[in-house]
């Protein structure tokens, strides 16, 4: 079974920065999607950011373009979230889902019932 284990959230101040890691222990196929989702306190999960690394596809959601860049290493199996000009109301708990992808094709930030694979979670919370 494929573990995801995220990690670098924490507590900064609004305008910082924080960069957040999915580890996955092992993928199937040679390309694989990760998606960010994010949860806030009374709030329902939404997707933030994915990206195909077929072909190193990327979406983000409104909210986080310009602010946010997604990547991956492939030969750690790590994506990362490099989140920038951070602001309150990205508080929220961020999970990294994965799914392998044997043929090429796109991520989906639409639902985290798209992937196969789930991760614990890792607090960002951000003060004023």
């Amino acid at each position: 079974e494929v573990q995801l284990v995220e990690s670098g959230g924490g507590l900064v101040q609004a305008g910082g920065s924080l960069r957040l890691s999915c580890v996955a222990s092992r993928f199937t196929a040679d390309n694989y999607a990760i998606a960010w989702f994010r949860q806030a306190p009374g709030k329902e999960r939404e997707g933030v950011s994915c990206i195909s690394t077929s072909d190193n596809s990327t979406i983000y959601v409104d909210s986080v373009k310009g602010r946010f860049t997604i990547s991956s290493d492939k030969a750690k199996k790590t994506t990362y979230l490099q989140m920038n000009f951070l602001k309150l109301e990205d508080t929220a708990v961020y999970y990294c889902a994965g799914i392998d992808m044997p043929f090429f094709g796109i991520c989906s930030i639409e639902s985290e019932s798209w992937y196969d694979y789930r991760g614990q979670g890792t607090q960002v919370t951000v003060s004023s």
